[in-house]
């Protein structure tokens, strides 16, 4: 859909729609056609999994937009559906495995004895029931407990549309007023004598719908158990520090700044950092890290963590919306939400699908009567027709499978929040890597200062680290670490200007140094001079070199070179060989110079001679590698996953069919990325890639076992293999067996 041009008086708004009462996929097509024609409204997708609604709708800037919600829910309930809010929390009987059977077992107990007769006829009994008992037994079931199939059917007959209500309507309709039409005109001289009826083939079609659709609700809320969890997360109650001590108040009263006592075995209820205290912290709910980790005085912490054996004061640095696990819940609703594009298809299938089968109704039935098989025959295999051509399982495959992937995925640290990024992962074949904080430590040291001779070098580096004080760069923080370990006083720097992908200029004490890249002096004609034997045995020791430079009457002196040092991350190497293993062709993107890069690559496992090392990139050159890597030598079009976690990084993964960012990095990083990785831990790529392909799987499958239930089941209904009951319990199945298929996701292991 082409989304309209904004002008300066309109204001863009989301609002996420709860949806009860959808059964199939032409619910949804129904729904969203609904929502798109209220005027405003830009785009509108309905996900029957989730029974919830994203709608996008403009206003003029200064308007209410929950005047729109209101016309948004008025919409809903005029498409026959009951709007509801979203984000709810679950009753606890709503949780129960047992929860919503009532129904379900009035139908069973009212059918079984309709049943009975069915079931002697295979032993040679004949256990023929009343016509009036079979009449009282099967009436409330076709109208009490059915009434929901006829006011949902109601609905879609009156908007020119069809759903599986309408079908299990018309259906059971037809089977319980053809039963009264031979009851009542059976011949009265056998007063004994009871006519076949099909009083049971309506009850038990009823009976076995809502049993499939208890089933269906009961594994939707295993599907969602991932995001509950994380909810569950959030303690309701924090202990407050006062003046006056400790006061125990609601967690949606915490501001930022207030200090709050967390003791062992607590969950931490919001972001902060250890004001007093030390203790270690289990983060694996939230980054499926299974061993604690140590927090100390000034460490953050994360909302929804479990304290240790520690008693800890923290400082409060985000509540509500703002922090870490609110922006993962987000996450994941969000990608749960969302509509995979595999999933046009159905929807465009399901706009034609309920039509279709009546047609074929109507067909199969006036070919049995020409072909003089009486009404009674003829009007059982078009309701078989009927009953077996409900699409419920055409609605859930997709976003079955997509709720249970993401769900297992957010347990094991990995957040999906591009519907896309998921179905697209599975095809990747080629990875790049950023070094720096990806594949690395990210945390280099100073391992060389070497001075021009004749200067001293505690006032150089005094010089380096004031005009590097303000910058978050990993090279600046290590030369202003080392400073701080040789105890030289570090002055302010005034004037301070970064040049991106090159370094950094500021003023010392009124004299002007640059710090940076050897490309940077390079560019700027600094040449290395008495320095550049040693920078270069540096560069071939793998060590990333930089220089200093000041400005002199003259232009610009060397004044020293820097060399850092960096370690590979634990796993790294582990991890790039496991895509290496799956056909996957690793890359590392890095800025650093090509001896540096390469000799950090060997460490790796990576060889720089199969072209797997891109060095000397600058931030801004790395989309294009990404896009050069899409193209390939060899002609071919390669799908490209990067994975980073700096600003740098950001225009890469956004240009990446896959973009995939360290949870440890920024957060522009993990906005520009469809794929999250709460821990910077290298083997989640291949894991996140493994997610995905089983995802993709899963609906592949549940899509062929949905249309192959229809495909196969239409012509055998219309030839007259099939009965009602049958039908029934095969449309059913074809649900259940959708969400059990998808639910086996649940049980992937790293």
């Amino acid at each position: 859909m082409n989304t309209p041009t904004l002008n300066s008086s309109e204001a863009v708004h989301s609002l996420d729609l709860g949806i009860s009462g959808m059964t199939c996929a032409s619910c949804v097509g129904r729904v969203e056609r609904a929502l798109r024609k209220v005027q405003g409204v830009q785009e509108a997708s309905v996900n029957l999994a989730t029974e919830s609604a994203r709608i996008a709708f403009v206003t003029q800037v200064g308007a209410d937009a929950a005047a729109m919600e209101a016309v948004l829910r008025r919409a809903v309930r005029n498409a026959g559906y009951e709007p509801r809010a979203v984000g709810q929390e679950d009753a606890p009987e709503d949780l129960s495995p047992w929860a919503g059977f009532m129904p379900v077992g009035i139908g069973l107990l009212l059918s079984v004895p309709l049943v009975l007769p069915m079931i002697g006829d295979l032993f040679g009994q004949h256990w023929m029931l009343p016509a009036w008992v079979q009449f009282m037994l099967a009436t409330p079931v076709q109208f009490i407990l059915g009434a929901r199939f006829y006011k949902a059917g109601w609905h879609a007959a009156k908007a020119l549309s069809g759903n599986m209500d309408l079908l299990v309507a018309l259906g059971t309709s037809a089977g319980w007023g053809l039963s009264m039409w031979l009851w009542l005109t059976a011949p009265t001289d056998h007063p004994g004598h009871v006519p076949h009826l099909y009083f049971e083939a309506s009850a038990v079609v009823v009976t076995l719908v809502l049993l499939g659709k208890w089933l269906e609700a009961r594994a939707k809320r295993q599907t969602t158990a991932a995001i509950r969890a994380l909810h569950a997360l959030r303690p309701d109650v924090v202990h407050l520090l006062t003046k006056q001590g400790e006061v125990d108040v609601p967690v949606a009263e915490v501001l930022v700044g207030d200090q709050l006592v967390v003791r062992p075995g607590e969950r931490i209820p919001v972001d902060g950092r250890v004001h007093e205290g030390h203790t270690q912290v289990d983060e694996s709910m939230l980054t499926g890290e299974p061993l604690p980790v140590a927090r100390d005085a000034g460490a953050a912490l994360t909302g929804g963590s479990i304290n240790g054996d520690g008693r800890i004061v923290m400082a409060v640095t985000a509540v509500g919306a703002e922090t870490v696990l609110a922006q993962i819940i987000r996450l994941v609703e969000d990608a749960q939400a969302a509509k995979a594009p595999i999933q046009r298809l159905v929807d465009q299938v399901s706009a034609i699908f309920v039509p279709v089968v009546l047609v074929v109704a109507l067909v199969t039935l006036a070919g049995w009567l020409a072909m003089g098989a009486g009404l009674e025959a003829a009007l059982i295999h078009a309701v078989a027709v009927m009953v077996i051509a409900c699409p419920c399982a055409l609605g859930l495959a997709t976003p079955a499978a997509i709720m249970a992937g993401t769900g297992v995925a957010a347990k094991n640290g990995i957040l999906i929040k591009d519907v896309q990024a998921l179905e697209l992962a599975h095809k990747v074949d080629t990875v790049a890597f950023d070094k720096t904080g990806t594949l690395t430590v990210g945390q280099p040291r100073l391992t060389a200062f070497e001075v021009v001779p004749g200067l001293d070098d505690a006032a150089v580096m005094a010089a380096v680290a004031a005009v590097q004080s303000g910058s978050e760069h990993p090279l600046a923080r290590a030369v202003v670490a080392a400073a701080g370990e040789r105890q030289i006083h570090v002055a302010t720097a005034q004037d301070v200007r970064a040049v991106p992908g090159r370094g950094t200029e500021g003023e010392v004490d009124g004299q002007s140094y640059l710090v940076g890249s050897l490309r940077w002096m390079q560019e700027l004609g600094v040449g290395l001079g008495p320095l550049s034997d040693r920078a270069e045995a540096l560069q071939r020791e793998g060590a990333t070199v930089s220089a200093v430079a000041q400005r002199v009457a003259e232009g610009l002196a060397l004044r020293a070179v820097m060399a850092f040092g960096d370690e590979p991350k634990p796993g790294a190497r582990e991890a790039l060989a496991a895509l290496k293993a799956r056909g996957i062709r690793t890359v590392m993107v890095s800025g650093d110079n090509r001896g540096a890069a390469e000799a950090m690559a060997r460490r790796l496992g990576l060889d720089p001679a199969a072209g797997e090392v891109m060095a000397e990139v600058l931030p801004g050159d790395k989309a294009a590698k990404v896009a050069a890597l899409q193209q390939g030598s060899d002609g071919k079009r390669h799908h490209v996953a990067m994975v980073g976690d700096g600003v740098n990084d950001a225009p890469a993964l956004a240009a990446a069919d896959v973009g995939m960012a360290m949870g440890n990095g920024t957060d522009v990083a993990m906005h520009a990325a469809g794929i999250t990785l709460m821990r910077g831990d290298p083997m989640l790529v291949a894991a996140a890639l493994d997610i995905s392909h089983r995802t993709v799987m899963k609906i592949r499958q549940n899509l062929f076992w949905a249309f192959a239930y229809n495909v196969a089941g239409i012509p055998l209904a219309a030839l007259g293999y099939l009965n009602p009951v049958v039908a029934g319990a095969a449309m059913a199945l074809s649900s259940v067996s959708v969400m059990a298929n998808a639910l086996l996701l649940k049980r992937w292991r790293m």
